[in-house]
């Protein structure tokens, strides 16, 4: 079985106020659905009131990320599936209950992980 990354950035949730509550339940749901379902392995999502720090191998730490590189926020699901259609189809009810898109992608194995 792989892992899958299940994601959107924040921009991508354009959800109208009074229906926070409802997405947010929604969300719960499924991620509740995928624990029962045996699937289940993280799910959360970038604090952005927390800034990014650049550590160097040096252990020198910079503010922010990445200079070059778009901003990682955001939430996040790491699954574990037996096919990528499975990946599709759960990543396409996640896309239901956030009300956006998601994007999928699937961990490389790393036998020593």
């Amino acid at each position: 079985m792989a892992k899958y990354l299940i994601s959107f950035p924040s921009a991508a949730m354009d959800v109208p106020e009074d229906a926070w509550e409802t997405v947010g339940r929604d969300a719960h749901a499924v991620i509740d659905e995928a624990k029962a379902a045996g699937v289940y392995v993280f799910a959360g999502g970038i604090d952005e009131d927390v800034p990014p720090v650049l550590v160097a191998a040096n252990g020198v730490v910079a503010e922010g990320g990445y200079p070059w590189a778009p901003p990682i926020n955001g939430g996040f699901t790491v699954l574990e599936l037996p096919s990528r259609e499975e990946a599709v189809a759960w990543a396409a009810r996640i896309a239901n209950a956030c009300r956006c898109d998601q994007e999928l992608r699937v961990f490389g194995f790393d036998p020593q992980s």
